[in-house]
């Protein structure tokens, strides 16, 4: 059995470092927006949903931080509440880069 290939980096998909090299590429900003009744959802901006899995990182992200949340159509990440304090370590750990 041929084992499939990346069109991108060319190595075997079990091998490819296509995610990895465009996350840290990636400058990731956090934010935060005001919604009805004064909730505050903690956004996270940047992503490019070609290039990374933005649903394992969400998925990451609300488990982490015990928080529910959504990804809209641009890739957005929106957290319900304010995160900006405990969600800058865990986007590094994953490799990316936070600008404020």
């Amino acid at each position: 059995m041929v084992a499939a290939m990346c069109s991108t980096c060319g190595l075997p998909e079990e091998l490819c470092v296509c995610e990895d090299v465009a996350k840290s590429d990636m400058s990731v900003s956090v934010t935060l927006d005001e919604r009805r009744f004064d909730k505050v959802v903690t956004l996270v901006n940047n992503l490019d949903p070609s290039e990374v899995d933005v649903e394992s990182l969400a998925s990451e992200l609300k488990s982490t931080l015990a928080c529910g949340g959504t990804i809209q159509e641009d890739g957005t990440i929106e957290l319900q509440g304010n995160h900006t304090d405990r969600i800058k370590p865990v986007l590094e750990e994953n490799g990316y880069k936070v600008s404020n």
